[in-house]
């Protein structure tokens, strides 16, 4: 899924915010970008199901030829 930001703006002047395809709690970086962007301040906040799901980051280690011989 492709990441990007729901706006709504509603009647009474409010501004609602829904982040979709952002995992973990890199959606919580957009806060003051979003502040920003509309001239508010955030109220209230949910996460939605994303937010406790992890991110796929792959972590490879690597051994250099000198620790390898060290090793030895």
């Amino acid at each position: 899924m492709s990441k990007h930001i729901q706006i709504r703006l509603r009647p009474d002047g409010t501004i609602e915010a829904e982040t979709l395809g952002f995992k973990g709690k890199s959606c919580l970086e957009l806060v003051p970008l979003l502040e920003k962007l509309t001239g508010g301040k955030v109220i209230d906040s949910d996460y939605t199901s994303e937010f406790y799901e992890e991110d796929n980051v792959l972590t490879v280690n690597q051994t250099s030829p000198l620790q390898a011989e060290n090793k030895l």
